[in-house]
């Protein structure tokens, strides 16, 4: 697949005064931000591309709510502009991050009908939002996962009407993730996935969804031997998000790399200091510190898991807590679950 878009992918190194906004309590700008390197062209002013293209790269590393900012900054600016509605919908999706609540369901509806009511200049775009509009369509009556299914069906289409298209390819993998009736079909859907990135990564192996998504589809012990590349270059794509560094760490994991497990989390750990990760770090600190455990205790280092548990302050020994992880160096467990 060969990218022949206007809009090269850019580098999302943005100097502070073309995507500054100011977060209540705690400004800061994006001066030197490294997410990676998006191309989503599309018919907005020029002024705004760059912008929206942030947006994605940060929809990529599931920073859902700085990406809600960043399409809510581009619609602002640009009322008109329907595919940024379509870019706030998506950070409210959440997709394997979690299953949004009834408000974020009805201002994703909202959001998306807005978009379609102004109407995208583009057939592709329109596309886009169409796609997301069936995941939000009866969210009061069907369940999340045929929703889910629903929206991959339709981002298929995407996938094969616009080959062209990296980032339909890329949103497309990502939904084979999303839902599965059973085990079997979650197998499938992954190696579907898999094949899909595998080509994207050679061609362009600093797209942060190309890498990061071939890690959660590779999370399995039947497959993560396929995600260690990802694993190994997603944080050099996207190291200023918690997300980007500790991911890999589930590949490690799987694989029994443990210094490259406790290093990715150090990382993390390190990166939700930052102010500008204020609102995403915590969770990640926490999860960062159960791997961090797990691997500390698997190179015999228990003085350093003793300190780890200490920290998380959850009143469990290192014994219960090592049975609980469960499997990492046999291949057969999950530390935190596929999301994150």
């Amino acid at each position: 697949m060969k990218k022949c878009w206007l809009s090269v992918g850019i580098t999302l190194a943005l100097t502070c005064g073309s995507v500054l906004w100011a977060d209540e309590d705690h400004p800061h700008s994006h001066t030197n931000e490294k997410l990676g390197t998006v191309s989503f062209p599309t018919s907005c002013a020029s002024a705004v591309q760059k912008p929206f293209e942030r947006g994605v790269a940060l929809l990529h590393s599931f920073w859902f709510d700085e990406a809600y900012k960043q399409f809510q900054q581009v619609a602002d600016q640009d009322p008109q502009y329907a595919i940024a509605y379509w870019g706030q919908g998506m950070s409210l999706f959440r997709q394997l991050w979690g299953r949004p609540d009834e408000s974020a369901l009805r201002n994703g509806r909202d959001l998306v009908r807005k978009g379609q009511a102004i109407g995208a200049k583009t057939q592709r775009e329109r596309d886009y939002i169409d796609a997301l509009a069936v995941f939000y369509h009866d969210y009061d009556k069907l369940d999340h996962e045929q929703r889910c299914m629903a929206y991959s069906q339709a981002m298929q289409k995407i996938y094969q009407r616009y080959p062209q298209d990296q980032e339909a390819a890329v949103f497309y993998a990502l939904s084979l993730l999303t839902w599965a009736p059973d085990a079997t079909t979650a197998l499938d859907n992954a190696r579907k996935a898999i094949a899909i990135l595998n080509q994207l990564f050679a061609i362009d192996p600093d797209d942060p969804g190309v890498a990061h998504y071939l890690i959660h589809a590779a999370d399995d012990p039947r497959l993560a031997q396929l995600g260690l590349p990802a694993a190994r270059r997603y944080s050099q794509i996207a190291p200023a998000s918690p997300h980007a560094l500790h991911m890999p760490s589930h590949i490690f994991a799987r694989l029994g790399l443990w210094q490259e497990d406790i290093q990715s989390n150090l990382a993390t750990i390190a990166a939700t200091q930052q102010p500008s990760a204020i609102h995403f770090g915590a969770e990640h600190q926490i999860h960062s510190m159960d791997f961090l455990e797990y691997a500390y205790l698997q190179i015999g280092e228990d003085g350093k898991a003793e300190a780890i548990a200490n920290g998380l302050g959850q009143g469990r020994s290192r014994t219960t807590r090592a049975r609980n992880a469960g499997g990492h160096a046999a291949g057969n467990g999950t530390a935190g679950g596929s999301a994150g």
